[in-house]
């Protein structure tokens, strides 16, 4: 049985609707994130944005799914215990995209954080 590893995905998905994060990070593709209330800040190792057509970013260079992997090795630091891939993801994204990076942060050893609006910044906008 795989009882194991359906709870890791259960646990991520909890992870992926509990877990927000403000983003100050200049080097990112501008986004329209869902909103959230809250305002926490996460220990920012690499940012992967998902944008409305599902082209794969890491920081702001454009990566195709197949190549996401290879582009993502290189910035995981195997020594560092907290290493941690922010994912961007507009708002029309399928749930499954989401999910495929967490999966391969998984694989490498990562958290994944998924980068929400920050409120103050939506409000008085309708």
């Amino acid at each position: 049985m795989h009882n194991g590893a359906l709870n890791d995905i259960l646990f991520i998905l909890l992870l992926f609707f509990l877990i927000v994060s403000s983003l100050a990070n200049p080097n990112v593709i501008k986004l329209m994130l869902p909103k959230a209330k809250s305002n926490t800040k996460a220990k920012q190792t690499v940012v992967v944005s998902i944008d409305a057509g599902q082209q794969f970013y890491v920081g702001t260079n454009k990566v195709s799914f197949e190549e996401l992997k290879n582009a993502l090795v290189p910035k995981i630091n195997p020594n560092e215990v907290d290493n941690t891939i922010v994912i961007n993801a507009e708002e029309s994204v399928p749930i499954s995209a989401v999910v495929s990076v967490m999966q391969i942060a998984r694989e490498l050893g990562a958290k994944t954080v998924l980068g929400t609006a920050n409120p103050q910044s939506t409000q008085g906008k309708k």
